[in-house]
């Protein structure tokens, strides 16, 4: 899969929130949105006037957009997963979201052991994550309740694992997951519940553009 190596901030300021793809870098006066909170481009200062005649369709491509970018995934592998939750049982919005939700990089950020999703996938990457006690670098990886997510024996010897425990020990882990935060240990008790997913993602106008 290809990989976005272009300014994080633009995509925020894009879709006109904090995304919060920077991590603690998003809460700090550095942060580019609250300098120039406008989208990019030659254009972007008069975006949110013709935001007001939005098209359904490009309400739903936002949708869409958004949620890819938070999660940080490309649009071939977002169908894919969109097709998965299509063929479960259920509501499909709800489905694509716990199916993002249990991506192995999110539950790597979800637990604290990662300042943002993308620092946690390249921690899958570089081997430094085991699941139920297997190595594995494949960040997209979906975990199942009961899956046990820990650092591999020899990385927690890196200075980066020591300083993690006292970062992650401030963010609270959701009700989903149990953590052991000194032990660098991770479990995932059952699927999320909506309520305990990104509120401002809205999965509706997401079946939507897919059922075009």
């Amino acid at each position: 899969m290809g990989k976005y190596i272009g300014p994080v901030c633009k995509l925020c300021r894009r879709e006109g929130e904090k995304l919060f793809l920077k991590g603690e870098r998003c809460y700090s006066a550095k942060c580019a949105f609250e300098k120039r909170g406008f989208a990019p481009g030659e254009h972007g200062r008069t975006r949110p006037a013709r935001a007001e005649r939005e098209s359904d369709y490009a309400r739903q491509l936002r949708a869409k957009q958004k949620a890819r970018r938070v999660y940080g995934i490309y649009e071939r592998q977002f169908r894919r997963f969109f097709d998965l939750a299509l063929r479960r049982p259920g509501m499909t919005g709800l489905n694509l979201l716990q199916a993002l939700e249990t991506r192995l990089d999110n539950v790597v950020y979800r637990l604290g052991f990662a300042e943002n999703r993308a620092q946690a996938r390249q921690l899958v990457n570089h081997g430094h994550i085991m699941v139920n006690g297997v190595k594995t670098d494949i960040a997209s990886m979906m975990l199942r309740p009961g899956d046990v997510v820990t650092v591999e024996e020899n990385s927690r010897k890196k200075p980066y694992w020591k300083e993690v425990v006292d970062v992650a020990d401030k963010r609270v882990a959701p009700l989903w997951l149990e953590r052991d935060v000194k032990g660098l240990y991770g479990r995932v008790l059952r699927l999320p519940e909506r309520a305990e997913i990104d509120g401002n993602l809205n999965e509706q106008l997401i079946v939507e553009y897919y059922s075009r």
